[in-house]
């Protein structure tokens, strides 16, 4: 991987097989990637991002503005997303199993008394997680069915700098947990995304014209899923 410096702007570099330049700027911070092919030597790739200095500003500084979510504690009336709309948490101590149930426009967190803050984020979070494991299947099964691919396994975890990732030997697919607060056709965007990887392992030309070819909107999708409210720690994709 090389580097180019512009200003106070650092672009990453990785060169492959590809036949166009891709530039990309990334959440949370305006991270700057360029893929270009192997052809091109690295002095027109710095006029090609010469070129394209002001859009990355823009980018960068939207990036900057946008709202982060801050630190969550756990507590009633607190707020927290679930599939891309807002709830209002309330605890409700009782001595008994603890359990989450979604009412109206509050998430109800069942808990015994003087449960600290850790456990209730682990329910919460193992809430997040079993509720994806019921919505991730459909969607496969869906996009098993048009794209002409078999996913052999996914999984839920928690991820830094990616949204999902996929292992095309082994047929499996894991999505972030932070996807179980995003709208679902964004979650779907990401479940796309990596089962493409099936067919096309890189982020290049084939993989691009086949997510046009699947899913026409994934950029709109992908523009929403980045333009939401990011974690007080957050990645890109």
């Amino acid at each position: 991987m090389q580097k180019i410096e512009l200003g106070n702007i650092t672009i990453e570099v990785v060169q492959k097989d590809i036949i166009n330049i891709h530039l990309s700027v990334y959440p949370p911070d305006g991270k700057v990637k360029i893929a270009a092919p192997t052809r091109i030597d690295l002095e027109t790739i710095r006029v090609f991002a010469i070129n394209k200095l002001q859009w990355i500003k823009k980018q960068q500084e939207a990036f900057r503005n946008q709202e982060r979510e801050t630190p969550r504690e756990y507590i009633s009336m607190e707020s927290h997303y679930f599939k891309g709309k807002r709830y209002l948490l309330k605890i409700i101590e009782q001595e008994s199993k603890p359990k989450i149930v979604l009412r109206h426009s509050k998430i109800e967190l069942y808990v015994r008394p003087n449960t600290s803050t850790e456990k209730r984020k682990e329910l919460i979070e193992e809430w997040y997680r079993d509720e994806m494991k019921i919505t991730i299947p459909k969607m496969i099964k869906k996009w098993e069915k048009k794209i002409g691919v078999e996913v052999n396994e996914f999984g839920v975890k928690k991820m830094r700098t990616k949204w999902g990732t996929c292992n095309p030997v082994a047929k499996r697919i894991w999505l972030n947990l932070e996807l179980a607060k995003k709208p679902l056709i964004c979650l779907e965007y990401i479940v796309v995304h990596e089962m493409i990887h099936l067919l096309e392992r890189k982020h290049n030309d084939r993989f691009i014209k086949l997510m046009n070819d699947f899913m026409p909107k994934w950029r709109f999708y992908r523009e929403e899923l980045n333009r939401l409210p990011f974690r007080h720690t957050e990645w890109k994709y």
